[in-house]
């Protein structure tokens, strides 16, 4: 008899975290987008909005799912624009940060991706993946999305934009997508 292969709900309106998860996560593990609007907590800690939000809406939904928070934490910005990349990507792009960071010589930053899993009546758990890098000193590539041209990962001197198989190597994603994965194959 054949085994059926996991099915997650992910929860997302990014098609490029839709792509990365379905990489990470092929062929075990088959991804259902739902791209569902929901207002999200406000929070410095990428784990607590995720795992808030997979608890709403398991309930709502009625089923299990997968939620992904991220940010990029600039080091010299206080940790801005951290858990709203998204907000602050939409109204001053990335000129707006590359302009915030004129003149600013420590240029190190991190990049933190939650994921969080959610079974409807129980708790959510979550996953932390981090990378460190740099900002980079303009936009750079067509790569990748968010902010991508803009991030240089450590041991790199280029940033995600101007690498072909960015899905393939970004650090921090991928690492709380295979945390994820490798609790949900331990459960089977």
């Amino acid at each position: 008899m054949k085994k059926e292969k996991l099915v997650l709900n992910l929860i997302t309106s990014n098609k490029g975290k839709v792509r990365e998860f379905k990489q990470i996560l092929g062929p075990e593990i088959k991804i259902k987008h739902l791209e569902i609007s929901y207002p999200e907590m406000r929070s410095n800690n990428p784990e607590e909005i995720a795992r808030q939000s997979a608890l709403m809406l398991a309930n709502r939904l009625k089923k299990s799912v997968v939620v992904e928070d991220s940010g990029l934490f600039i080091k010299s910005l206080n940790g801005f624009p951290g858990t709203c990349s998204a907000y602050i990507h939409k109204r001053i792009g990335l000129n707006g940060i590359l302009k915030l960071m004129e003149g600013i010589k420590d240029r190190k930053c991190t990049y933190k991706s939650a994921v969080a899993y959610c079974e409807l009546g129980k708790k959510p758990v979550s996953f932390l993946g981090e990378e460190n890098g740099i900002i980079a000193n303009s936009i750079r590539g067509k790569f990748g999305f968010g902010h991508d041209p803009i991030f240089v990962p450590e041991g790199s001197n280029k940033p995600y934009g101007e690498m072909e198989n960015c899905i393939e190597i970004k650090k921090f994603r991928r690492k709380s997508v295979e945390k994820l994965r490798d609790y949900l194959l331990s459960r089977k």
